[in-house]
């Protein structure tokens, strides 16, 4: 899928009216009206928690509103600046401009039940325009996940070749055994890097493996990252190619300081050897 200028600017466009309608709308609720809407000199003592529990509501949810707007301004601003849109074309931080002539307006003022209902409703298409733009910003996230998920280079900035894969003489049990990935040695707390750009889709201990990160970088391709002594990364992170993941430790299964790492295709465990010897794309 492939965003455009224009496509930026027809989403950016919707996201600014409603990002300055809702502003418009926090500035005029702290307007005192010529004429008070409510008169609460004649409510009883009944009336007058019940009309307190309402102000309380419209107060908290003008106050969720505004989160909400200023979370809405920041994705605005990330998605504007991903797009390479000039800052004068969209300032997410001032009121956008109106004018017009003036009309009266003589509706009847609502009620705080009627205001409650409409921000609540306000609020709905609130959360679904956010989730659109985080939809696009996963999009344009994806593309720079797509031009660097290439996997070349070793797991590490220090260290060597320990062990390879293949069939080998188990360490533990002194028979043979097929290791599914390749090992490389070094010292404690060396940096574990991320060899492709991807999404973490493990993070924690795992047996035998101790303590384990698992990248999928898309197309059927996995990355794991054994044996840590920590871990530097969540479940969901999108990490980039070089990243430090984690710190070498002798987690799990192992004789010491070493990154057990493998290269899953399609879950199958393939030899690592030609991507860790391969160049990287510019």
């Amino acid at each position: 899928m492939k965003l455009n200028k224009l496509h930026w600017l027809s989403a950016l466009t919707a996201f600014a009216l409603i990002s300055g309608f809702i502003v418009h709308l926090l500035v005029s609720a702290d307007e005192v009206p010529a004429s008070p809407a409510y008169q609460v000199s004649h409510l009883n003592e009944f009336e007058q928690p019940k009309l307190n529990s309402q102000v309380t509501a419209v107060t908290m949810k003008l106050a969720e509103l505004q989160s909400q707007v200023l979370r809405l301004n920041a994705l605005g601003d990330r998605l504007a600046e991903e797009a390479s849109i000039p800052e004068q074309e969209f300032n997410f931080q001032q009121m956008p401009p109106s004018g017009g002539p003036m009309q009266s307006y003589n509706e009847k003022p609502k009620s705080l039940t009627e205001l409650l209902t409409a921000i609540d409703a306000l609020e709905t298409s609130l959360q679904h325009e956010e989730k659109q733009l985080q939809l696009l910003e996963s999009v344009t996230l994806g593309h720079h996940i797509e031009n660097s998920r290439y996997l070349s280079g070793r797991p590490i900035t220090k260290g060597w070749l320990s062990s390879y894969f293949g069939v080998r003489k188990d360490p533990f049990s002194g028979k043979p055994a097929l290791h599914k990935g390749v090992d490389f040695a070094g010292s404690e707390n060396a940096d574990i890097i991320a060899t492709a750009s991807g999404v973490v889709s493990w993070a924690g201990e795992r047996y035998g493996y101790g303590q384990l990160i698992e990248i999928n970088h898309g197309g059927g391709y996995k990355t794991r990252y054994g044996h840590n002594k920590t871990i530097k990364v969540a479940v969901g992170d999108v990490v980039n190619k070089g990243q430090v993941i984690a710190k070498m430790g002798s987690t799990g299964r192992s004789t010491g300081p070493h990154v057990h790492y493998e290269i899953l295709r399609n879950n199958v465990q393939i030899d690592p050897k030609k991507y860790v010897y391969r160049k990287a794309k510019n």
